[in-house]
């Protein structure tokens, strides 16, 4: 059982599948071939009910109302576009709406067995509606709409209506395309350079995007072979190609999905009725999570995709084996695959998932990949199998020197654990490494950078936090019907007590929020950011699910995730739904954007507890001069304020889903939207004048690895164009006291004279 505080939706894999269809326009079937074993999913239900209610922090009752959730949460997922099912589908399963309940007590899956049948049904005959969509030329004469607000939309009454909304989306697709070649080619025409390469156009939580070509890729879109401009009727036909093709490779990608990974689509259905994080894992689910929690696996270190049939090599890993060996590289097909001595397998038009199964192994072990290059021949590649860490997991951290001081930067994307193996490397161990390698290197304060940390590893952050104070309380637990428990830092060390910065977004959650909390309490630190941080404030345990059972013959049962605490600041109040509160409020282009705990369904409450005992620090020279300069500088920053006239844009954006489907006024409204965006475009051309460096022992293996050279160029190359953190160095500037300022801004004839000038 491993404790973590992660605030991960559910976002596994046939959520994401079908949240790519209603946004990409892309129709699918399923590959339902394999053996159904409904002793399998009976015991599922079973053990998923006992686990949940014996050790939820607060069980929801079982009743009607819970049906009601699962039933509604169930069809969106199956369907969130409303493209596959018909209104008389929908009237026949509500009959169930207030049955589910009955159902998961009594282990029935006729509910789940009915829908899913009707899907495979629904999506083959999508399948058949598109190819006949793309089959003729659209006419873009004429004058009608399509509303992209798929919540608000009804089912369609007949398969009539709902072919017809299947053309609307595509051709809507389509038109984009289109519209965007057409403008390329005029470009072109009149020498104007193009760099754009897709309409984007912000939704509530997520991107609504039509591929396009991009004629820096393909400078044959908009050209015939004798040079001269393609006629509106041969774009028009290529589009079409196009989306048949995408349609048609996207259907290669998605039949790898079976019955059992629509079962873990019902399953977590259920058990979001009990709180947003409380998950099941199917076993490649669990495995996957376990990688992302560690940031390690047992492999060659390849990164796969699915390509039509085969399966395509998409990236090595840094530092791996395939990367070692570099005789496999991105673009590869892996044809077939051996362990060791045996024979070999072939692996063309296998599942992703068992593809993977594979060609990872303990380590030591050996791999041979029989792989079709990119130049056609065929080779046969020998792998020994090794432990792969994957960098982008773990913290890392720049210098950068400014006004004649230097700060540190260490950017922390999750909390991270090993935990299999206790001397492994987890985000408290590295944290530590990073505040010593740049007390080494002389900084004056340091800036920890959570944005868009989900969390992770209760243990870690109690960790992390502990690096900043002397000792004392980090966070308070409580569990259901129990006294709390105090979490302390009981190292009477301090690693860094000069000045610090954290940065938090909307997205910075769960851990994140323990750390900006305790940091704020103590008043040990400056909280700088979004309004307020995500808002989750509960802790979670993952449970195998085979540990219940003695034995069993049906194979891998997976895992649950569930909420089994609560978490509660130092100072007694709780970051659900509320999360942290920026002490200094930085302008946010999605700030009025429904992203946070607050606006998910089913959500725990927010309450509190008795504070625990603690000592404010004392030691921060400046501490609320520094908030107030910077409010001033924010509140008078050109930047600043473009960035909340932005946000306000987007959020009035969001409302526009209707879209013309005729080209002369769908060109005038998306002119009409891009003439807007240009007031906008100094946010993404914005440049600071600090050079960001990474320290002496990273650039010592830049020899070595080109790769990382080129991921920590990338990355000071964003510090660069960040206000965000410009921001946070100026917090650091007037965090210093008078005497280290002293020190580091000397003059040539005050140095002769042993005296130090003044800031």
């Amino acid at each position: 059982m491993n404790t973590i505080i992660d605030y991960m939706k559910r976002n596994y894999k046939i959520l994401l599948v079908v949240a790519c269809l209603s946004i990409s326009l892309f129709a699918f079937k399923i590959n339902a071939t394999k053996d159904t074993d409904p002793d399998k999913d009976k015991l599922l239900l079973e053990l998923l009910t006992f686990v949940i209610q014996k050790g939820h922090y607060n069980p929801a009752a079982i009743d009607d109302t819970f049906s009601k959730g699962i039933y509604k949460d169930y069809i969106q997922a199956l369907d969130p576009s409303k493209r596959f099912f018909l209104q008389s589908d929908i009237d026949e399963f509500s009959k169930y709406q207030t049955e589910l309940d009955d159902e998961l007590l009594n282990k029935d899956l006729t509910f789940f067995n009915l829908t899913y049948d009707r899907l495979m049904k629904r999506m083959e005959e999508s399948k058949k509606i598109y190819k006949s969509v793309l089959s003729q030329p659209f006419d873009f004469n004429v004058d009608e709409n399509f509303n992209t607000d798929y919540e608000k939309a009804p089912y369609a009454k007949d398969s009539k209506e709902l072919a017809d909304k299947w053309r609307k989306q595509i051709k809507l697709s389509a038109l984009s395309s289109l519209t965007e070649r057409l403008k390329i080619q005029e470009n072109k025409k009149n020498g104007i350079a193009e760099t754009k390469d897709s309409l984007n156009v912000d939704k509530q939580g997520e991107k609504f995007k039509v591929d396009i070509i991009n004629s820096e890729k393909d400078k044959s879109a908009t050209t015939s072979d004798n040079g001269k401009p393609k006629t509106f009727e041969q774009l028009e036909k290529e589009t079409r190609e196009n989306a048949i093709k995408s349609l048609d490779e996207y259907f290669g990608f998605i039949k790898d999905l079976d019955r059992n990974d629509w079962f873990s689509v019902y399953i977590n259905s259920i058990t979001a009725r009990f709180d947003p994080h409380t998950n099941y894992f199917a076993p490649e689910e669990k495995e996957r999570f376990d990688v992302s929690i560690s940031g390690k696996l047992e492999g060659i270190g390849a990164r796969l995709q699915k390509k039509n049939d085969f399966t395509e090599i998409s990236e090595l890993i840094s530092g791996g084996p395939a990367w070692r060996g570099k005789k496999l590289e991105a673009g590869d097909l892996v044809m077939k695959v051996a362990q060791g001595n045996e024979e070999p397998v072939d692996v063309v038009g296998m599942r992703l998932d068992d593809v993977v199964k594979k060609i990872k192994g303990p380590k030591g072990t050996e791999v041979r990949l029989t792989v079709k290059k990119v130049d056609g021949t065929i080779k046969v590649i020998s792998i020994i199998r090794d432990i792969v860490e994957i960098e982008e997991t773990y913290a890392k951290s720049s210098i950068v020197n400014k006004n004649g001081l230097k700060y540190g930067v260490i950017y922390l994307p999750k909390f991270y654990i090993d935990f299999e193996n206790k001397d492994g490397r987890d985000a408290g161990k590295d944290i530590a490494k990073e505040v010593e390698r740049l007390k080494a290197a002389g900084v004056n304060g340091i800036v920890l950078d959570v944005r868009d940390d989900g969390g992770g590893s209760l243990s870690t952050v109690v960790d992390i936090a502990g690096l900043f104070i002397e000792q004392g309380p980090i966070v308070q637990i409580k569990s259901a019907g129990k006294k709390k428990e105090v979490l302390f830092d009981r190292d009477s060390k301090i690693e860094w007590d000069g000045p610090l910065v954290i940065m938090v977004n909307s997205f910075s959650a769960s851990a994140s929020e323990i750390l900006a909390a305790a940091i704020q309490d103590y008043k040990r630190g400056i909280i700088i950011g979004s309004k307020q941080t995500y808002g989750k404030g509960t802790v979670q345990n993952v449970f195998d699910l085979n540990t219940f059972v003695r034995s069993s013959s049906v194979g891998d049962l997976g895992a649950i995730k569930t909420t089994t605490q609560k978490f509660y600041r130092i100072n007694g109040g709780s970051t659900q739904l509320e999360g942290v509160s920026s002490d200094i409020v930085m302008p946010d282009r999605y700030a009025y954007l429904k992203m946070g705990e607050r606006d998910v369904d089913n959500a725990m409450p927010w309450d509190k507890i008795d504070p625990a005992a603690y000592t404010v620090w004392n030691k921060t020279a400046n501490f609320n001069q520094a908030i107030a300069n910077s409010k001033n500088r924010i509140a008078k920053s050109s930047q600043f304020q473009l960035i909340e006239e932005n946000a306000k844009w987007i959020d009035s954006r969001s409302e526009d889903n209707t879209y013309s489907l005729n080209i002369e006024k769908f060109k005038t409204a998306q002119n009409a939207i891009e003439e807007k965006a240009k007031k906008y475009k100094p946010l993404y051309d914005y440049k600071n004048t600090l050079k960001f460096t990474s320290l002496p022992y990273e650039v010592a293996e830049f020899d070595k690895d080109v790769v990382l050279k080129e991921k920590r160029d990338r990355w000071h190359e964003a510090l660069s164009k960040d206000i965000y953190v410009e921001e946070a160095l100026n917090v650091l500037d007037d965090l210093q006291s008078k005497t280290i300022v002293k020190k580091a801004i000397p003059t040539a004839n005050k140095l002769k004279k042993g005296k130090l000038a003044k800031s």
